[in-house]
Formats: C-alpha cells, structure tokens, sequence
C-alpha cells in the first residue's frame, strides 16, 4: 500500500474525528483537569478547558504532519510503509496499556474564585502544550491512517480541522456525562474511562496490525 493515495474529503474527516477523539479520550492531567472543573465551577468550565487542549493538540498535529511531509518520497515506499503501519500499530498498543494501568488522579476541591472562560481555556492550553511526547502519539496514528497527504492542501486541512472537531466532541460528551452524574462521579469514574479507552485502543491497534502484515485495509 502507498503512502500517497487518492485522497477523498470524507475519508479525512472520519480519520481526523478518531484522531482527534483518540487522542483526547484518555484521562490524563487535562482530562482530570477538565472533570474537576466541571464538577467545581460548571459544565462550561470543564468544557472550555477541552477546548485549549484540543488547539494545543492541533498545533502538535501540524508539527507531526509537517515533519513527515518532508519526508514522504522515502516513506512512501511500499517497505518503509509497512514499517511505519507496523510501528504505529505498537506505538497505539503501547499508549493503550498506559491508559489502561495509569492510576487516577485526585480530585480537588473547588477553587476560592472560578477565573473567566478565557483564562480557564488559556491554562489549559498551555498545560497541554508542555506535554511535547503527545507528538509520539500522533506520529502513530497518523502512520496507522496514512493521514498524511502532501499536494493536497484542501483535504489536508478539512482533516486537521476534523481532529479539532472530534476533540471537541469528546469534550463535549465528557462534560455533559459528568455534568449529569456529579454527585456520583469519583476517582473510580475516571479509572474505568481510563480502563475503556485503554482496551479499546489495544483491540484497535491489534486489528490494525494484523491488517498490515496481511496486507488488507479498511480504507
């Protein structure tokens, strides 16, 4: 399979919403961060913090996608292309097992004073962009879904685009869920999104390197 293929505006806008949602889902610092704030100062609160983090994530996306397409006439070969697929199956596996065994963190109580929407979007933002190893992370699934399209300018873009959009989506489902449940939602609520994603993300990447080696493909 090569790397370089007709490019179809629907095909990146599904890859752009998993990426985006794969790389937002799991409950790290900014995920806890925004769980907190929606049960502490509000839904919207906890909502504009995924907002920050989903700009700061396309910012490492456009690195990610930047880099690579420098190098697309190498890894365009069909060899190196395996690799690469293989590589990203791993890495994803990898990711996976962290989400899967990462310990959740504490939820604090609420702060004296909220701040303004902007000023929670911003902190986010910027605790999301000091997390530069998240380029590992898009390397991978940018590699699994040949998502990279150099001399395709307009498509390219819808499909950044779409990773902000599917990012924003799971902002948007998270912070309505726990919204709902606040009373209920704990530690043990973060732990079992973190359990969820994480076998998700391994069944995927497993499917997605069998694929490879057998030389088949969803797309």
């Amino acid at each position: 399979m090569l790397w370089i293929q007709p490019v179809d505006v629907v095909d990146m806008i599904w890859k752009g919403i998993l990426v985006g949602v794969i790389v937002s889902a799991p409950m790290g610092p900014v995920g806890v961060l925004s769980v907190q704030r929606t049960l502490n100062k509000g839904r919207w609160f906890g909502f504009v913090t995924g907002v920050g983090a989903a700009f700061s994530d396309l910012i490492y996306a456009l690195i990610t996608g930047f880099a690579l397409s420098y190098v697309v006439e190498f890894i365009e070969k069909p060899q190196t292309m395996f690799l690469i697929q293989a590589f990203g199956s791993v890495l994803l596996f990898l990711f996976g097992c962290y989400t899967f065994f990462s310990k959740p963190a504490t939820l604090r109580p609420a702060p004296k004073t909220k701040g303004s929407l902007v000023h929670n979007a911003v902190t986010a933002f910027f605790v999301t962009l000091s997390n530069p190893l998240i380029v590992f992370l898009f390397l991978g699934l940018f590699a699994r879904f040949n998502f990279v399209v150099p001399n395709h300018l307009f498509e390219q873009t819808i499909g950044y685009l779409a990773i902000v959009g599917g990012a924003l989506t799971w902002w948007f489902f998270l912070t309505s869920m726990v919204d709902k449940v606040r009373l209920r939602f704990n530690e043990r609520g973060i732990w079992m999104i973190n359990r969820i994603i994480g076998v998700v993300v391994m069944v995927a990447s497993v499917v997605g390197f069998v694929m490879t080696i057998t030389g088949k493909t969803l797309y």
